[in-house]
């Protein structure tokens, strides 16, 4: 282990100057649909069906409802917890698909409960007309944004793109748009309709470094010649479509994915147009972006979703093998294994707030039925480290139990270089009793920098690291983001979604400092989290060991699965939903530290070593404490996802108390564990349950936590607050008959959200005017 630290002590990025501090640059913007829109109480008489079967209904209901051409998504799904079958259209039109142009229907008892809508319906697409929106339109309202930004602090946050609203315009607007500009002049006279020349014009609107932008501006044509492309297609699948495939493009680390679509842009009338585009899936080292350049002039860029977040259908064909078969028939494998955990338990959020303990080996057994250090051999990625009885050979190695940070829902490990190899990363090998118990001893001797500390217990931060994330897989689970609807597991044991796709935890990422963010692609492909070292304090610390920090990543993870459906990684990009999803994973995490007792709470204040945290205000009741409202998103400085996260956050914090209030605080987020048949006892956790009726979750703190993720799945792509707000309220409907109406909207309200709030002039990037509305449904008048 010595020699290991030492070799890697002269190309460990944060051995740099404490005061260095990189940020990463990320490209995400977009139009905001005028004719979006997401209802909840659809017309009884168009949604009650003959058929009972969700694909039926949903087809008579697209019948009646719509001209236009589409496909039903394959990664559509019927949820396990509230029997809602979640149906997931795309627009097609001329043969092409609207990259934009979404429906998700939530269906249950033959009927269309509530259905979002944004279908194009305008005239035939325009050819070679300029769209509206595009990185120009973008920088020049960022120009606009940042004018209006002066005075107050700074506000650090989970990797900011920059602290202020002028670096973010220095980033991503001033030097790439002018070079791409120069490029696109010096190189007019080329094939147009190239996907190479647009995948190289993004490329030098996204890379963040300047000579390396220099570079390909000045070389354009060289670097374009020496890209080179091949196309695939797919015998079958209805959401298949001929694809592209770029290699060559400097800056990206995988050949690039191109294919022709159809993406909308807003009209002065309050409409939207066609435009075609290239869509390009480019993997970068910091990002993984999904970007609509335009088909007819290719350095114009119309929108970019960066799948990376700074801070259902069974398998085809063959037959399951008998353990799998068990697991989907819904049967309790009981494996339990050895082992141990010194760590800081679940629900402690970091080294100020409690003490490690040595915690026995355990996993949820619907979630991990194996456990979290099992992988299939068959979805074993391939240089995988040894496991137990590899070298045996009368051995059934049908499944591999490793006794290192590797597993089928997690991949933990050191990444000092800041790459991203990490198949041969180490890890920490705690031997077949997988006794997983390291030293904290976090003081600066004599002979090493403040920096060099977290390195000497980077076994504690891999096996803390992999510790929290299993915990959040399985509490996830539990309330409902399983397999079918786009978690991350190696091995899905048959029970639907794709698979191959556990997440892969960086420890100690070496990119950066004072950081973490998530990266989420599509269904069926791994997830990558990074956590960095923070030099705030001396010694520097660790962001592995602050829990809420690991907790807010993961669930960037959860939210882009569940919105629009595991296939969409791109419904919340930018504006109030990508605020959203900032927020959600700063209510969880929150969540799961608070404790009966009522107390506020700081996001990120160990890491920043700031007690007040890294946003603007702690989580309270207290409206001094913290005056969040709807209209707060008016105020200078809230023109970030981060700051419009924790304005949402807030909110849900509210409301989430006026739950407790009324029905209590569960001690433990867990629901009971299965018995041997696979039935859920109700223990002290649930209500009684009704025939046929799903299970519901008794106590306040645990009901919030259900409804959140369960709304998660009804709403629509890009929602916002509004949106997000009704499908809470109809997550309760669905699941307890409405009686938290009131009193959700009575939380609602408090904070600006009720029935007369509005926005006036909404703009993609979050702008426009937010009026608080407090009033109330009409029923609900005793709770004002």
């Amino acid at each position: 282990m010595k020699s290991l630290r030492s070799a890697a002590l002269l190309s460990i990025a944060f051995l740099a100057s404490a005061t260095a501090h990189s940020t990463r640059k990320s490209l995400n913007f977009g139009p905001r649909h005028p004719t979006a829109r997401y209802v909840t109480e659809p017309q009884v008489m168009s949604t009650l069906m003959s058929s009972n079967d969700p694909y039926d209904v949903a087809k008579s209901f697209l019948s009646a409802y719509t001209t236009s051409d589409y496909y039903i998504r394959e990664d559509s799904y019927t949820d396990r917890n509230t029997g809602v079958t979640h149906v997931y259209v795309r627009q097609k039109v001329d043969g092409l698909e609207v990259a934009d142009g979404d429906m998700n229907l939530n269906i249950r008892d033959g009927r269309v409960l509530s259905y979002g809508d944004s279908f194009y319906r305008g005239a035939s697409p325009a050819f070679g007309k300029v769209p509206s929106t595009s990185h120009a339109t973008h920088c020049a309202d960022l120009a606009g944004e940042k004018m209006s930004v002066s005075g107050g602090d700074r506000q650090m946050v989970f990797a900011e793109l920059a602290n202020t609203a002028d670096e973010l315009y220095t980033h991503n607007c001033a030097r790439p748009l002018a070079a791409v500009q120069e490029a696109a002049t010096a190189n007019s006279n080329g094939d147009s309709h190239d996907p190479r020349r647009a995948a190289l014009y993004f490329m030098i609107a996204a890379h963040a470094d300047a000579a390396t932008v220099d570079d390909l501006t000045r070389d354009f044509d060289k670097h374009l010649d020496r890209m080179t492309v091949a196309h695939e297609t797919h015998f079958v699948g209805k959401d298949a479509h001929p694809t592209a495939v770029i290699s060559g493009l400097p800056g990206s680390v995988n050949p690039v994915k191109a294919r022709v679509v159809y993406v909308q842009s807003p009209t002065e009338n309050n409409e939207t147009e066609l435009h075609a585009v290239w869509r390009l899936e480019v993997e970068m080292q910091d990002n993984w972006y999904e970007a609509y350049v335009s088909a007819s002039d290719p350095s114009t860029i119309v929108s970019v979703i960066d799948w990376a977040s700074d801070s259902p259908v069974p398998r085809p064909g063959g037959k399951l093998n008998a353990l799998e078969a068990k697991l989907a028939a819904g049967h309790v494998v009981s494996d339990d294994k050895p082992g141990s955990y010194k760590v800081w338990k679940f629900g402690i959020n970091d080294p100020e707030t409690g003490d490690r303990s040595v915690e026995e080996a355990w996993h949820d057994k619907l979630a991990s039925p194996l456990g979290w250090h099992t992988i299939s051999k068959k979805n074993n990625p391939t240089g995988s480290p040894d496991w137990l009885g590899k070298h045996d050979k009368h051995g059934d190695d049908t499944y591999l139990n490793f006794t290192t940070t590797w597993g089928n829902n997690v991949f933990a490990h050191e990444n000092w270089e800041g790459r991203n190899n990490w198949i041969s990363n180490y890890r920490p090998d705690a031997g077949a009793g997988l006794k997983f118990e390291f030293k904290y001893d976090p003081k600066t001797g004599l002979d090493e920098t403040p920096a060099e500390s977290p390195k000497d217990y980077i076994d504690l931060s891999v096996t803390q690291l992999f510790y929290t994330s299993n915990m959040v897989h399985d509490l996830y689970y539990r309330y409902g983001f399983d397999e079918v609807s786009g978690n991350f597991q190696q091995d899905n044991y048959g029970r639907g979604g794709k698979e191959g796709d556990g997440v892969i935890a960086n420890s100690q990422d070496g990119s950066g400092y004072n950081n973490a963010n998530f990266m989420t692609p599509p269904d069926g492909q791994n997830g990558r989290c990074r956590m960095y070292v923070w030099n705030t304090a001396s010694p520097y610390r660790d962001g592995d060991l602050e829990a809420g920090i690991v907790i807010h990543e993961l669930t960037h993870g959860l939210s882009t699965r569940l919105t629009g459906g595991p296939a969409n990684s791109g419904c919340l990009g930018w504006g109030e939903s990508g605020g959203m999803g900032e927020g959600w994973g700063d209510f969880l995490a929150t969540t799961i530290r608070s404790t009966k007792d009522y107390k506020d709470f700081a996001m990120g204040s160990w890491a920043a070593n700031q007690i007040k945290g890294i946003r603007n205000y702690v989580y309270s009741t207290n409206m001094t404490v913290n005056p969040s409202t709807y209209k707060t998103l008016d105020k200078p400085g809230y023109w970030g996802v981060h700051a419009i996260g924790e304005v949402w956050a807030e909110i849900l914090w509210v409301v989430s108390q006026r739950m407790i209030e009324k029905h209590g605080y569960s001690d433990t987020l867990f629901p009971p564990q299965p018995l041997e048949d696979g039935t859920i006892p109700i223990g002290d956790f649930y209500r009684p349950q009704h025939m046929g009726k799903p299970l519901v979750p008794k106590h306040g703190n645990t009901l919030m936590v259900q409804l959140v993720i369960s709304a998660m799945k009804l709403q629509p792509c890009r929602p916002s607050f509004f949106d997000a707000r009704d499908a809470i309220i109809e997550a309760d409907e669905l699941l307890t008959g409405g009686e938290n109406f009131c009193e959700l909207w009575a939380g609602f309200s408090s904070r600006g959200l009720g029935t007369d709030a509005s926005l006036r002039g909404g703009t993609p990037w979050g702008g426009g005017v937010h009026t608080d509305g407090f009033k109330l449904p009409a029923k609900c008048k005793s709770h004002e």
